[in-house]
Formats: C-alpha cells, sequence, structure tokens
C-alpha cells in the first residue's frame, strides 16, 4: 500500500471518527438558556414579589368579610421551611355582579421568604427575601367578566436571593417601586430602572 493511499485512508477515518462523536454529543446536551442580563433579572424580581403578594392575599384576604383587613402570616418557602412573615391591612370590597374586589391593601414584608418549585421555563425560578412595605390599590378580578388593574408601589423595598435557571444572585436594597398590572402584564419601575414581566 502506497503512502498516498495510507494518507488517505487514516483521513478518511479520522473524519468519520469526528463525525460520529460530533453527532452524540450534539444530541446529548440540549442548548444552555439565554443569557440573563440585569432586566431579565429585574423582572424576575418583581414576578417573586408580585407572586408573594397574591399568596399572601389568597391566605389573608381572600373569602374574609369584605372592609376593613389587618391580618399576618408566617412566610413560607416551596420547601416548607419558614421565613419571615407578611402583614396585610387595609380595605378590601367586592361587587359579585362585576366578578371584582377592589381594594387598598399594604402589605409590610418582614424578611419574609418565598421561592418555587423549579421550573423548566429559567425566568420563573426564584428564591427572594422580600422587606419592605408595598402599597396596593385598584381591582383585582375574581371572574372572567373583570379585568385586573392595579397600581403597586413602594418608597423603599428590598429583594436578596436568586433569580433564574440556572440560579443567579440578586439583590437590590432600599428600592423604590412603582408599577401597574393590567390583566396579566405588570410593569413599571424597579430601582428607578423599566421592568415588567406577563404572567
Amino acid at each position: 500500500m502506497t503512502l498516498r493511499v495510507r494518507f488517505l485512508l487514516r483521513s478518511l477515518l479520522w473524519s468519520l471518527t469526528l463525525a460520529t462523536a460530533s453527532g452524540c454529543s450534539a444530541g446529548a446536551q440540549p442548548d444552555p438558556p439565554p443569557a440573563c442580563d440585569r432586566s431579565c433579572q429585574d423582572g424576575i424580581g418583581l414576578r417573586g414579589l408580585r407572586e408573594t403578594m397574591k399568596l399572601a392575599y389568597n391566605l389573608l384576604i381572600q373569602g374574609r368579610p369584605v372592609g376593613a383587613q389587618d391580618n399576618m402570616t408566617p412566610c413560607r418557602s416551596s420547601d416548607g421551611s419558614q421565613g419571615g412573615n407578611v402583614r396585610v391591612f387595609g380595605n378590601a370590597t367586592s361587587n359579585a355582579e362585576q366578578g371584582a374586589s377592589f381594594v387598598e391593601l399594604e402589605y409590610d414584608f418582614q424578611e419574609c421568604a418565598y421561592s418555587v418549585p423549579p421550573d423548566a421555563t429559567p425566568n420563573q425560578n426564584y428564591a427572594l427575601v422580600v422587606t419592605g412595605r408595598v402599597r396596593q390599590h385598584g381591582t383585582l378580578a375574581v371572574q372572567p367578566s373583570a379585568t385586573t388593574a392595579l397600581v403597586i408601589d413602594s418608597d423603599s423595598l428590598s429583594l436578596s436571593g436568586t433569580v433564574y435557571d440556572p440560579p443567579l444572585d440578586y439583590e437590590v436594597s432600599g428600592c423604590e417601586l412603582a408599577v401597574a398590572q393590567q390583566g396579566n402584564r405588570v410593569s413599571g419601575s424597579l430601582c428607578g430602572r423599566n421592568a415588567g414581566f406577563t404572567f
């Protein structure tokens, strides 16, 4: 066998080996999630706050008599661990014909820890501790015939923990919050930066 033929055979075998190896590795590993920049992280932090408020509302206000409200509950993460508490107070009324509740509430978070079970969508993962007072006023939809329309704000809000998957450290401290929820969309500003997400 000539030197040239040996070289061609060796080159062919090497090419086949590379093609087989790259074919196996490409099928075994999914694409990594896209990078999550500051805007992405703020959106997840805002989602975590809004969902923590939602849980507090369901535990402390939903199903109770309308009118003045003032209730407190410990905060719990998805793994059952407890951390901090939240007090919700103010006024809540409802209109059965409109299928809506009308709220003027304040949420006082004292190192309230909340996290969600792992989600396949990277930007729906978070484990946060919320501290600060958050005001909420407007309409909460109870029936499909109504639309949620809320204004949510705070003079000094702190969030710390992780957001995204794989988890990224996240912290904002003493920030102003000014957002509105219209239907499933929440948007506005957190720490002077644009922030938002859609349920």
